[in-house]
């Protein structure tokens, strides 16, 4: 008898069962959040990244880096998701700087 080895591919694939929002035509005079994973130097990133979005889109309203819960286990949770859709913005940034 021979023997059989099995291999596992760790390249693997993910079905996608839920696609991505559908990305807003422009950021002019739409609201606008912010969920940071305050990974390293995200705390210099964001706010430059608001501030470079408010001088190319005046009309935007851009909400504080900090409205919405921060870091990696507070932002993937329902609470969180819900302030966000209480809050009425047209899209999220969500961002790192790692």
């Amino acid at each position: 008898m021979m023997a059989k080895i099995e291999f596992h591919d760790p390249s693997g694939a993910l079905e996608v069962t839920q696609p991505f929002a559908p990305r807003v035509d422009t950021l002019a005079g739409k609201r606008i959040g912010f969920v940071s994973n305050e990974q390293w130097q995200a705390f210099r990133m964001l706010p430059l990244l608001r501030d470079l979005i408010q001088a190319d889109f005046p009309t935007a309203e851009l909400l504080p880096i900090d409205a919405y819960p921060q870091g990696n286990v507070l932002i993937p949770t329902e609470e969180t998701a819900a302030l966000v859709k209480k809050s009425g913005v047209d899209a999220v940034i969500v961002g790192n700087a790692a």
